[in-house]
């Protein structure tokens, strides 16, 4: 009597359809819609930053950091998000750098270098970011022994 009943186990769990694909969350209206948002928060940041308003370029960076995390813990991100993270990374690096933090700094330029280094396919933006990151790991490095 157990034989059949382990047959027929085995039978029926062969006949399940599998797990369910995944739901490709780049597509979803919430996405999207963050990324325009930190879009805008990069901008802003950008613009206090360079006007001298550093406190309100911070506030906003860390404003971007949750939505940048959101948007990035999808398994493929879109090239835009990517960049939109790239962006408030990079400026993150660049205020770090004005204040002296090079360590620091270096560690948010190590990250762009990572996002452009293995993205597929390789563009020009790709190879320009890459480029730019590398650059500011080697300022950071002339400055760090001071």
């Amino acid at each position: 009597m157990r034989i059949p009943i382990a047959v027929g186990a085995v039978v029926l769990a062969g006949c399940s359809s599998g797990p369910a694909p995944e739901r490709d969350a780049t597509r979803e209206p919430w996405y999207g819609q963050t990324v325009r948002q930190l879009v805008s928060i990069d901008r802003q940041a950008e613009d206090a930053f360079k006007v001298g308003k550093a406190d309100q370029a911070a506030a906003l960076i860390q404003q971007g950091q949750p939505l940048m995390d959101r948007l990035l813990a999808v398994p493929r991100p879109t090239l835009e998000a990517v960049e939109a993270a790239s962006d408030l990374d990079d400026l993150y690096g660049r205020m770090l750098l004005s204040n002296r933090h090079y360590g620091w700094a270096r560690m948010f330029f190590q990250k762009n270098v990572a996002r452009w280094k293995h993205w597929t396919p390789q563009t020009p933006e790709a190879e320009s970011r890459l480029k730019q990151a590398n650059t500011a790991i080697e300022e950071c490095d002339r400055h760090i022994g001071e």
